[in-house]
C-alpha cells in the first residue's frame, strides 16, 4: 500500500509543477503587454483612458504622472523600481491597471573607488551625474556644482574662467 500513495505522490506532483507553469506564463504574458518602461529622470507619453477621472500613483517615490491636454498623460521616472498607474472613471470602477517599470540611463557608468561609489553619463564623453546610489560626498559635491551652475545661468553671471 505504501508503494501505491509513494508512486500516486510522484505521479500528481510533475503534474502540479507543470500546471502551476502553465499559469505562471499565462499571467505573464498576459500582463507584458501592460508595463510601461521609464527611464529614470526623464518623462514618457502615454496615452490617458477614455472617460478617466482619476489617476493613481502606487508608489510616487518611483514615478509621477500629470495629465495634458488632449488625453494624455505625461510619466515621469523618479526612483528606480516598479510600480503601476491606474485609471479610474467618476463612479470609481478601474479603467486601466499599468504597471511602471522605471530604469536606469543606459549609458550610465558606474565607478567605484574602494567603498565610494560615483556615476558618470558617458555619452559619447564621461560627465558627472547624480545619481540614486552614490556615495554622499560626491552626490552632495555634484548636487551643489549644478545648483551653482543653474544660479549663475538664471541671474546672467559667467562662470569663472577655466569652469565647465
Amino acid at each position: 500500500m505504501r508503494a501505491v500513495i509513494a508512486f500516486s505522490a510522484l505521479i500528481r506532483r510533475p503534474v502540479q509543477i507543470a500546471a502551476a507553469i502553465v499559469v505562471a506564463m499565462s499571467l505573464t504574458s498576459a500582463g507584458a503587454a501592460e508595463v510601461i518602461n521609464v527611464i529614470m529622470d526623464q518623462a514618457k507619453i502615454a496615452p490617458v483612458p477614455d472617460r478617466t477621472a482619476t489617476l493613481v500613483v502606487g508608489n510616487p517615490l518611483i514615478a509621477d504622472v500629470s495629465v495634458q491636454a488632449g488625453g494624455t498623460m505625461v510619466l515621469t521616472g523618479k526612483g528606480y523600481g516598479v510600480t503601476n498607474v491606474i485609471a479610474l472613471d467618476h463612479a470609481g470602477k478601474v479603467l486601466s491597471d499599468k504597471l511602471v517599470r522605471v530604469k536606469g540611463p543606459l549609458e550610465n557608468v558606474v565607478v567605484y573607488r574602494g567603498t565610494t561609489r560615483e556615476s558618470y553619463t558617458c555619452a559619447p564623453n564621461c560627465e558627472r551625474r547624480i545619481t540614486l546610489g552614490d556615495s554622499p560626498e560626491y552626490f552632495e559635491t555634484t548636487l551643489t556644482q549644478t545648483a551653482v551652475r543653474n544660479n549663475r545661468a538664471l541671474f546672467g553671471q559667467a562662470p569663472p574662467p577655466g569652469a565647465r
